[in-house]
């Protein structure tokens, strides 16, 4: 999650039913006139370098599935989608290797990946000098954080200023929202910042159309997504701040670190990268190049 997503134990090594919003079918978050389908294929000098033990039982990536238009499930409840799942599978297709999303707590993927439940973890995760503590990244997404109120800013809340001080404000538990745009805010306030902390994103919108928080803060693409599918409910105050790119979380020294960011970088060179955001709406995020460890 934009500015920063995190870290309890708590897994699946199966898709996991989730009650998120619906967004409708992926088909409408993307332009009509989205390109034709890029070309996306095995590269078998690449696929030769994955590990032996991963051909065979496959890449296991951990994903909070509530986070539209990144990750989550479509009208069936069980078949993920998304930009990030979308990228997942190109990803994988590249690499000669199925990949398998499963539904984990946005703040139970990091211990998941250090104890060895998952290979990778993709869910819209800041890559942050904090996080690189425990994990390495590799980035494929730029985003920063926008403010999300009731339709008509009724407060007149804005993202910048003090606006917030003395306002309850919903974010996602483990976000860097919650971990280090909020704590900044609050040493600037008078009146405290009531913060709301959700388990993840379906929560964070209901806060502020149920009227439980005036204010929402999360990741660029998803806060203008749950606008768009919020039946005019919600609006994006301002404009976004902090942009920051998100990365692909892989355990220290995994030697799919290099791997990864080859494969991004042969998608890139393929076109495939480019439409799995255009797919999604998505363009204004891509990145020139893909980096290891950005933040540090």
């Amino acid at each position: 999650m934009s500015a920063l997503r995190p870290l309890v134990l708590l897994g699946s090594a199966a898709l996991l039913l989730a009650g998120c919003a619906d967004p409708s079918d992926p088909a409408a978050a993307s332009s009509s006139a989205s390109p034709a389908t890029a070309p996306i294929a095995k590269n078998a000098a690449l696929a030769a370098k994955v590990p032996a033990a991963l051909k065979a039982s496959g890449i296991t990536i951990a994903s909070d599935v509530s986070y539209p238009p990144m990750d989550f499930f479509a009208a069936d409840n069980k078949t993920v989608v998304g930009a990030e799942a979308d990228l997942d599978k190109a990803i994988g297709t590249v690499l000669g290797v199925k990949v398998t999303i499963v539904n984990v707590p946005f703040d139970s993927i990091l211990p998941g990946l250090q104890s060895g439940k998952y290979q990778l973890g993709v869910s819209s995760f800041t890559d942050t000098a904090e996080r690189e503590k425990v994990v390495d990244f590799v980035t494929y997404f730029d985003a920063g954080t926008s403010l999300l109120v009731p339709s008509g800013n009724p407060k007149a809340l804005k993202p910048e200023g003090d606006s917030l001080c003395g306002r309850t404000v919903a974010v996602a538990k483990g976000s860097t929202q919650a971990l280090v745009d909020l704590p900044a805010r609050a040493k600037t306030c008078k009146t405290p910042i009531k913060v709301g902390t959700f388990p993840d994103g379906t929560g964070v919108n209901l806060a502020v159309t149920s009227g439980r928080a005036d204010a929402a803060l999360a990741d660029s693409p998803v806060a203008a997504y749950a606008a768009k599918q919020s039946g005019g409910k919600l609006e994006v105050a301002g404009d976004s701040y902090g942009d920051a790119p998100f990365g692909i979380a892989v355990p220290k020294n995994s030697e799919l670190t290099g791997l990864l960011k080859s494969a991004l970088e042969d998608l890139k060179a393929s076109g495939g990268y480019q439409q799995v955001l255009a797919k999604w709406g998505l363009e204004s995020g891509a990145l020139d190049e893909f980096e290891i460890n950005a933040a540090s």
